[in-house]
């Protein structure tokens, strides 16, 4: 019955008088499929209300913390050809272990004594360095002694000026006395000229004072050309004085030129020296070149060039190598939009390839097979495929990761971000929303230390 009436006859009838009404009831199992649909949905939506940790998941791979600790190649210093091998693939090597030796092939190191020829060329360029310095040290005693020399010079012919002035003050005196005794001797004459015409004196007296009047006009003359030859003598020493000075200047400027020229010569040997001194430390240090050595402890791994008799270039990879030591990590690639809200110590899990995990991306408690690790360097710069790169290390008190970890292997890795119920994050991923911006709890205890320090100072 649909019992739509509203003159319902239950309670009136006996419905188990009549099959009838037995074959128009509802199965049990009917309302036991109510009681469990009621019950699921209870369960789904208390489901709903579970906490859900919210992560970012991306794919990575595992590499070392540190640059020097990564695989590398140890490439040819310079061009040569191979020789010998002292290694093999997979060997162990340790620090300055000789890996493989290279012979020269470039004509100017062919010369196996190029080193001892070359610092013999220093020694000579040195002995002639010493040579310029001392003809330099010897010029500067020569134009010393010039110098002094002219000094000497310049006094000697004061001096003589000195007398040549002295001498023609006493020859002007002696004009003077001279012309004087001329003018007495002129007078006495005329005198006796006069008395002897008028009879009183004799005529020898008047010859005697002829003859002395000549001579007094013989000693004015002599007179005159004694001091005309000391003022000549004194023009000459000047003269001398002038002449000295210039021809002793004149040589001190030619020793000077020469000094000059001899440092300049000088100093050129000793950049000629130095150049050689750099040569002769190239060719010892390239010297060292041909055997390459082993950079640090580390495997051999494979051979770039492994031919005997093979010739390389200059920085051509020989041989590649993986460091012995090394402290792993994982480098992530996550999206721009995602990278506010990585940080620095922030928790990650990781599933690395060919270690079985079973795991919970939400409940990262529930995981079985997982390793945790911190976050500890973020770049700042976009890497080529359009993503940040971050880079994980085992946490101090986590789980130790598999020592058979190598670098290069595969890893997903799932970066634990802030816990939300499940009805929310089902929600926003149907919406497409990204996870929620959130302050680790260490930033906010920072920032409340950092607003209460003011009021502190302004106590």
């Amino acid at each position: 019955m649909l019992n739509i009436s509203e003159n319902s006859i239950i309670g009136k009838i006996d419905t188990r008088k009549y099959s009838a009404f037995s074959r128009m009831d509802l199965a049990k199992s009917h309302a036991l499929f109510t009681r469990w649909l009621a019950l699921a949905l209870v369960l789904f939506i208390l489901f709903l209300m579970l906490p859900w940790t919210q992560n970012i998941q991306a794919r990575g791979q595992v590499t070392t913390l540190k640059p020097e600790q990564r695989p590398q190649f140890i490439p040819s210093a310079i061009a040569g050809r191979i020789e010998k091998w002292y290694v093999q693939e997979g060997q162990l090597v340790r620090k300055g272990d000789t890996i493989v030796w290279i012979s020269e092939i470039k004509a100017e190191y062919f010369d196996p004594l190029l080193v001892e020829r070359t610092e013999k060329q220093v020694i000579a360029k040195e002995g002639s360095m010493r040579a310029y310095a001392n003809k330099a040290e010897a010029l500067d005693n020569q134009i010393a002694a010039m110098r002094n020399e002219l000094e000497f010079k310049q006094r000697q012919l004061r001096n003589k000026i000195d007398q040549a002035r002295f001498k023609i003050a006493a020859d002007s005196a002696d004009l003077t006395q001279a012309i004087i005794q001329d003018s007495v001797a002129r007078i006495q004459y005329r005198r006796t000229q006069a008395l002897f015409e008028q009879g009183l004196e004799p005529r020898t007296k008047v010859e005697d004072r002829r003859v002395k009047l000549q001579e007094t006009e013989a000693k004015v003359v002599a007179a005159r050309n004694k001091l005309d030859a000391s003022r000549n003598d004194l023009s000459i020493a000047q003269l001398e004085l002038s002449t000295v000075q210039y021809e002793y200047n004149q040589k001190i400027a030619k020793a000077e030129s020469e000094r000059f020229a001899t440092l300049s010569s000088l100093y050129d040997t000793e950049a000629g020296v130095n150049k050689l001194r750099i040569e002769s430390a190239n060719y010892r240090q390239r010297s060292t070149f041909y055997y390459i050595l082993a950079p640090q402890d580390c495997y051999i791994t494979k051979a770039i060039t492994p031919g005997i008799g093979e010739t390389v270039k200059e920085g051509d990879p020989i041989v590649s190598i993986v460091p012995a030591d090394y402290q792993l990590a994982v480098e992530l690639y996550i999206n721009p939009m995602d990278l506010p809200l990585i940080h620095f110590g922030q928790d990650v899990r990781f599933i690395f390839d060919g270690w079985p995990a079973f795991i919970f991306s939400g409940w990262p408690g529930q995981s079985f097979g997982t390793y945790s690790g911190q976050v500890v360097a973020i770049d700042n710069m976009i890497s080529d495929n359009g993503k940040y790169r971050i880079l994980i290390t085992p946490g101090p008190n986590d789980k130790p990761w598999p020592k058979e970890l190598r670098p290069g292997s595969g890893a997903k890795g799932i970066a634990l971000l802030n816990n939300v119920q499940l009805w929310y994050e089902l929600w926003r991923k149907l919406n497409g929303f990204p996870p929620d911006f959130y302050t680790p709890k260490k930033d906010k205890e920072e920032d409340k230390l950092k607003r209460k320090a003011p009021a502190k100072s302004l106590k």
